[in-house]
């Protein structure tokens, strides 16, 4: 039977969602353990290929697991006991056979956070930035960049994606506290490394290295080069995934930090 995992996880102990050879990554560890469970091998399939060192507040994969095996809460206390501190498996919710997390999903929801404030506790999982950044400045470029169009300008190269088209739905930065922001950044679909190539270029408008107006061109150029500097990976957080046919309770949408 194939279930949807709606799982969260801290990326720094990890080298990213994918299984790579000699890495410890969030996919190896959460099949090692539905292994162990399951007693015999069993494949996860995620939403997304999270970077080394990003975070996910909401990740969702899809497992088959054995008939007469119940993920009930008894299962979904060893599971966590077995994959640690750092991921945090919420629930199990039984989907259709084909129902596929990576290539189903309509919508992906990122966060990026940035301080203008030092703090003594959020800085593991926050961006310091500079206290004059020019947020109006950000967002006016922001809007700029929405709209189905080729993000090669914001992509890794070299990899192995077909296409570099997106829907890029929403790029804006919110207060959430006094001196501290985050970056909303919605698409139908992510490239590699986009979003925080987003955030570097944005951070330079915010500096006034570049105006909002040198978006457009810097979209058309697709050119990695034309685009701003690839920010930290530790102030990242996938933080929603959508589907057509599944809905998390509104309870499971933690806030990220």
């Amino acid at each position: 039977m194939r279930w949807f995992i709606d799982l969260a996880y801290r990326g720094a102990p990890f080298h990213g969602w994918q299984i790579q050879p000699g890495e410890i990554t969030v996919q190896s560890v959460l099949e090692e353990a539905l292994s162990r469970l399951a007693r015999r091998p069993v494949a996860v399939t995620g939403a997304g290929r999270t970077d080394a060192g990003v975070n996910a507040s909401m990740m969702i994969a899809h497992v088959d697991l054995p008939d007469g095996l119940e993920p009930d809460s008894r299962f979904l206390h060893s599971l966590n006991s077995m994959v640690g501190r750092d991921i945090a498996v919420r629930s199990f919710t039984p989907v259709h056979a084909d129902a596929h997390a990576r290539f189903d999903a309509t919508e992906r929801r990122y966060h990026y956070y940035a301080n203008t404030r030092k703090s003594a506790f959020v800085w593991p999982l926050s961006w310091q930035a500079p206290p004059a950044l020019d947020f109006d400045a950000m967002n006016r470029a922001g809007v700029l960049m929405l709209g189905t169009r080729d993000f090669s300008s914001f992509a890794k190269t070299h990899t192995d994606v077909k296409t570099h088209i997106c829907d890029l739905r929403r790029v804006e930065w919110e207060e959430v506290a006094p001196g501290r922001w985050r970056l909303v950044v919605v698409a139908d679909r992510f490239l590699r490394n986009m979003v925080r190539a987003i955030a570097g270029t944005l951070a330079d408008v915010g500096r006034g290295k570049l105006a909002p107006d040198d978006l457009p061109e810097i979209i058309a150029r697709r050119d990695r080069c034309a685009a701003g500097t690839s920010m930290p990976a530790h102030a990242l957080f996938l933080s929603r995934i959508t589907y057509p046919y599944y809905t998390v309770p509104d309870e499971a949408y933690l806030e990220d930090i």
